[in-house]
C-alpha cells in the first residue's frame, strides 16, 4: 500500500481521518459512493472540502493511486468529484487509480480551489 507522504492524516481539531496507517489484513475496503444529504453536519462538509482541497494540492488533475487514502472519506466524493482513472476498475484495491473530475469537483466545493 502506497503511502502519500505529506498528506494530511485527519482533518485539524477533529477524529475524521483522511489516511489509514497501514492496510487491512483482508485487503482494502471497497470504495462506493455515499449518499451525501443536505442535511450533513457543517462539520462532515468541512471534511469534504478540506479532503478535496488537500487532493487536489497533493495531485491536481493528474491520476493517483488511492493507497492509505480512507475509503470512508473517498466514498462521500467517489462517483462524483472523484473518478475511477482506469478501466477496469477495481474498487478494492489499495493500487486502484482515482481521478478528480476537475470541473465537477469546482462546481461543488469551489472553496477548496481558492489557493490554488
Amino acid at each position: 500500500m502506497l503511502k502519500h507522504r505529506g498528506f494530511p492524516g485527519r482533518l485539524p481539531g477533529t477524529d475524521l481521518q483522511f489516511t489509514i496507517r497501514r492496510a487491512a489484513r483482508d485487503g482494502a475496503t471497497p470504495l462506493k459512493a455515499r449518499e451525501r444529504y443536505a442535511d450533513r453536519r457543517p462539520l462532515d462538509r468541512a471534511a469534504d472540502r478540506a479532503f478535496l482541497a488537500a487532493l487536489w494540492a497533493q495531485f491536481g488533475a493528474e491520476p493517483f493511486e488511492r493507497g492509505n487514502l480512507d475509503a470512508g472519506r473517498l466514498g462521500w466524493l467517489f462517483g462524483r468529484e472523484i473518478l475511477p482513472a482506469d478501466d477496469p476498475f477495481d474498487p478494492a484495491s489499495y493500487e486502484a487509480r482515482l481521478v478528480i473530475d476537475e470541473a465537477r469537483a469546482r462546481a461543488s466545493f469551489p472553496e477548496a480551489f481558492e489557493d490554488g
